[in-house]
This record gives structure tokens, sequence and C-alpha cells, in this order.
């Protein structure tokens, strides 16, 4: 049976010692009261809830997974879940990042996420559930109708009501201009929507009283292409005069898909029969309105994986402690005992430091991010509004794909600490892999995060956004690099900052000749850049850690952080010269090949 420990030591350190988040929170006008304590708390009694009630679900959830009755075509969730939703409501733990106007808490993005780490540790299909229903309350502040926030957002925000995103249809993914959905215009100003739409995650369940689709569908004389995609909000169960739920809507889960993982959500084929919408934003505009939803779920898909690769590191770090097997190759470690404990052998510490490294990476830039994304929100400085804007940006496609990457990475290397018991279902470790492996596919594939990157937040402004990450790097490699102590760090992180500008240039000349240029190096550029931040990340890290040390601390905490550090660089970061050699490699290799698929 996997265990689960809430971090939160380590997520202290990020947000306080690093980040030092209390003092840029505060000069947000509304987070002015903020402190350590308040933040702290919450994220202690969150991990509470996330260890005592999500974590004892998860593997019986995976086994049992979700019911589909194809009479009533509605979803039954897994044993418990409807009962951890009501503990879930119950405490407020939806209102948490919600609009105060509508009975939120109100609290920063930086303290949602960090919660959200602990929910998808304990529980990523769980977790699910309300995942997307913060992303539903952002579009319809943004760009909703008066009547559409009156009727929605107190319901949404609360949990009482749900939200999802249905976008996807089985002749399109991510190429949302083919969608064949259609909303034709009623008398009463709604419209009736058909069509039909698959892989809607939590399309439906028996949690909560209604659920809020947000449908992409097409007017009858729309353009072509993504430039004739409008948005519509579109419940399951119709609201009535008082905004409560009422008739049902004709809009119907048809089936439940058989997956890979996250057996406990219920994965949706949806089918929309003359389904009830209304309209939201302006017609033809809705791709640029769900962009707000869609780049605020990448962002909190990186947080699922950087929630596997915690919890996967910390079982695979108990069975490391206590498995025996062989003995040390320097001689018995434990010579009371028939053999040692395979946390003595190189190749295990490898494999416990590859997830440790990438977790403690991962928590910096998904912290770093989300309060980044408050500051773009609420900072009353306007160029600090735009830098912010400009990082989150620049900073989401690698939160999504390089944590999602290295999430799927750790849970496989984890699971091979276990050897042969890691396949095996009752240690959890085998659900882990196959959990995060969805997190590199949906919200726009890995491969579509790195195209986002490198061409329209890096080349199609001229670099413009990077140039502001490579400023921060600059400044911090000028103020340290001076420091003896720190050269081990900072050398790396600087030679690689000057890489990444040199490989930009590169790439961006031969896009001009050939834009296929762009595509054959995408990936490999997402590893360089994610690098980059996580050299910057353990710099950054590993400075604080040595400042603990030399005043004093005797806490192994600070010296387990310069250690990972190290590994870190040593280990990890050579990826980047790889990287660069593949992206500078060409597009001809890969497309001058037809005898290969002839």
């Amino acid at each position: 049976m996997p265990r689960y420990t809430p971090p939160l030591r380590d997520m202290q350190f990020v947000m306080h010692e690093v980040l030092d988040v209390v003092p840029r929170l505060r000069a947000l006008p509304p987070h002015a009261d903020i402190d350590a304590d308040l933040i702290d708390q919450v994220c202690e009694e969150a991990g509470k809830f996330c260890a005592e009630v999500l974590q004892p679900l998860n593997l019986s959830a995976d086994a049992e997974g979700c019911h589909y009755d194809p009479a009533n075509r509605t979803v039954t969730t897994p044993k418990g879940y409807k009962q951890a939703w009501e503990q879930y409501v119950e405490a407020g733990w939806p209102l948490l990042a919600a609009p105060p106007e509508y009975g939120g808490q109100g609290l920063p993005h930086l303290v949602a996420s960090a919660v959200h780490e602990l929910e998808n540790s304990a529980n990523q299909a769980w977790t699910m559930y309300p995942g997307l229903t913060q992303g539903s309350v952002e579009l319809l502040k943004a760009h909703g109708s008066q009547a559409q926030k009156d009727v929605y957002l107190a319901r949404l925000a609360s949990g009482e009501w749900t939200g999802t995103m249905c976008l996807t249809e089985s002749h399109c993914g991510t190429d949302l201009g083919l969608i064949r959905s259609r909303a034709t215009p009623n008398n009463d100003g709604s419209y009736a929507l058909t069509g039909q739409k698959i892989f809607i995650s939590s399309g439906d369940h028996d949690l909560a009283a209604n659920i809020v689709h947000m449908v992409l569908a097409k007017l009858p004389d729309a353009p072509e292409g993504s430039r004739g995609i409008s948005l519509f909000v579109c419940p399951k169960f119709l609201p009535d005069a008082n905004g409560d739920v009422g008739a049902r809507n004709g809009i119907y889960c048809a089936g439940i898909e058989h997956k890979m993982g996250i057996h406990g959500n219920a994965t949706c084929q949806m089918s929309l029969e003359g389904a009830t919408g209304w309209l939201v934003g302006e017609p033809n505009k809705g791709l640029a309105a769900m962009f707000v939803m869609m780049n605020g779920a990448r962002l909190g898909v990186g947080m699922q994986s950087l929630g596997l690769t915690e919890v996967a590191y910390q079982n695979a770090l108990a069975y490391a402690r206590e498995r025996q097997q062989m003995r040390a190759l320097s001689g018995p470690k434990a010579p009371d005992q028939a053999a040692d404990p395979i946390l003595v052998h190189p190749d295990v510490r490898r494999m416990l430091l590859t997830a440790r490294a990438w977790a403690e990476g991962g928590r910096f830039l998904a912290y770093w991010v989300a309060l980044m994304l408050d500051e773009a929100e609420q900072h009353p400085d306007t160029e600090r509004r735009k830098e912010a804007e400009d990082l989150v940006a620049l900073l989401t496609p690698v939160v999504k794909a390089f944590l999602t990457d290295n999430g799927f990475s750790a849970a496989n290397e984890c699971l091979q600490v276990f050897g042969g018991h890691g396949y095996i279902r009752e240690w959890g470790m085998e659900q882990y892999v196959r959990d995060a492996r969805i997190n590199m596919i949906y919200e726009g594939t890995n491969t579509i995060q790195a195209l986002d990157l490198i061409g329209r937040k890096v080349l199609m402004d001229n670099g413009a956004r990077l140039k502001v990450l490579g400023r921060i790097i600059r400044d911090f490699v000028e103020e340290e690099g001076v420091v003896e102590a720190m050269q081990e760090f900072v050398n790396p992180l600087a030679d690689l900052a000057e890489k990444v500008q040199k490989l930009t240039m590169e790439l961006g000349m031969k896009a001009l000749a050939n834009r296929d240029e762009v595509g054959a190096a995408a990936v490999p550029y997402l590893r360089v850049v994610g690098h980059l931040v996580f050299s910057y990340a353990f710099a950054r890290m590993a400075k604080v850690a040595q400042q603990a040390i030399k005043g004093g601390s005797k806490e192994t905490f600070y010296l387990a952080k310069l250690q990972t550090a190290r590994f870190y660089f040593a280990r990890l970061y050579p990826e980047t010269a790889a990287a660069i050699r593949i992206a500078r490699s060409g597009v001809k290799n890969l497309m001058d090949t037809e005898a290969v698929f002839a």
C-alpha cells in the first residue's frame, strides 16, 4: 500500500526562503495582509485532508474505476469519492482562490497551486473533478455576461457545481478549426447545440448537483477554421428562474473511455442533442476566450506531474531503505544483516536523486509561475504586471511539458527501484506510471507546447519574453558569480544562458528559410529552456542553503539541498548538450526520409 506525507518543509523552503513570497504578495492590494503563518496553515490543513481522505482512496478507485449506466446515460464515481467531495466542499476548499465577490476566499494563485500539488500527490484522478472548475470561474469572470456571472460564478466557486471544457472531437484533437459541433440560434437568445465531443475529463459524475460545460461550436455563418469558433456555456441541468437546478439539458454522456490510467476520473464521450447553450463573449471569438481556461489547465497539468513525482519518490525512498538485496560493492554496510538495503547501491541512488531533483526543480518553477500570475493580475505597477505577464506566457508551456516529461521519467525510475514489486498493483507504483502518462498528452501534447514556446512565445516577438527571463538570470549571475562557493552552480547557469541565446538566434534564422526547421527543433529546444530555468532554480536554492549553513544551521535539510543541486548539475544538466546538438541537426534527417515510409 503506497504512503504519502505532505512535503510541508520543502514547500515552505521554496515559498519563504527562496522566493520570499510574503513581501511580494503584500505588494498586491488584495493580499496586503497575508503572512507566512496563514500560507503555512492552509497548506498544513490541506495536507491533512489529502493524506487522510484522498490518498487512501487512490489505489481502490484505480481498481474500481467509474461506472456508466447506459439506460440513464450517467456516471457513478468510485466508492468514497462522493463522501470525500462532501468533506472537500464543506471545508471550503473550492473557495480558496475564488473571487471574494462570489463567496471565495480570494487567496493567491500561489497558495492554490501549493494545495493542488498536495491534492495531486494524494489522488490525481479525484483532483481532476474540481480541477477545471476554477478555470471555468476565471473564464466567465473575464468573458461572461453579467447574467451568466450571476447564475454560475458563486455556484462554481463553492463547489456546488463543477465545470468542464468540451473541445475535442473524434476527428480533430489540437486542430480545433476542424470541429463540427454546431450552434443554431433559438428565438430567446439561447442556442441549440449539436455534435459530439470526446475525452472530456469529469464530463459526468455524481459528485456535484450540476456540471457546467464550456463548449466550442460553430455558428451557421461562421468563417472556416479557428476564426469561426464560438464559445457557449451549456449546463447539464438548466438553471431555473432562481438560478437553481432545473430541467435536464440535452447534453449527455454517451460513454466513458477505457483508459490506461486515471481510472477514478470519468473521461467522457459527450453528445450534444439540441442542448441549450448561451454564447460567452463575442461570436467567432470563442477560441481566444477559451485560452483563459486552457492556459490555467496547462499549469494545472504541470502540478499533476509535480504531485506524482513527489509521491513516487517518497515511496521509492521508503522501499529502498527497507529492501535488502546483495552487498555494496565496496563492502557490507549492514554486516549484521543478511544483505544490505538497496539504498547503498549507486544506481538506486541515481534513480532516487533523479526523481528528487525533478520534484525540487519542478516545485520552484510551478510556485514561481504561480507567484508571477498573481503579480500579472494584481500588481499596481504597470511595468511589473507586464513583465509578469510575459514570464507567465513564456513559461506556461515549459511548466506543462517539462514537468510532465520529467514526472513520467521520475515515476518510471521509482518503479524500477522496486524491481519486480514495482510492476505489481498493490505497491501503487505502476499506477503512478500509468497516471503520469496522460499528463504528457492532454491540454495540448508536449510537442504542441514545444511549438508554442519556440514559435509563438519566442520567435513571434523576436525573443522579447525570453530576454526578460535572460535579464533575471543575468542579474543573478552577476551578483553571485563573484562568490567562490557559488561558482559550481553559477558557472553552468551562465554558460547555458549564453547557449540558449545563440541557439535561439540560429533557429530563428533557419526558420526564415524553412518553417519546418521550427518543428524539427521545438522539442529539444523546450528541454533546453526547461533546464535553463531549473539551473536557475537549483542555483537559487543552493544559495539559500549555503547561507543557512554559514549562519550556523545544523539542519541536514540544507545539506540535502546542496547535494541534490550538485547531483542535478552533474547528472541531469548534461542533457542540454545533446538537446542543443539535436536541435541544431536540422529538419533534413526527419523529412528527407520518403524511402523509410514508402
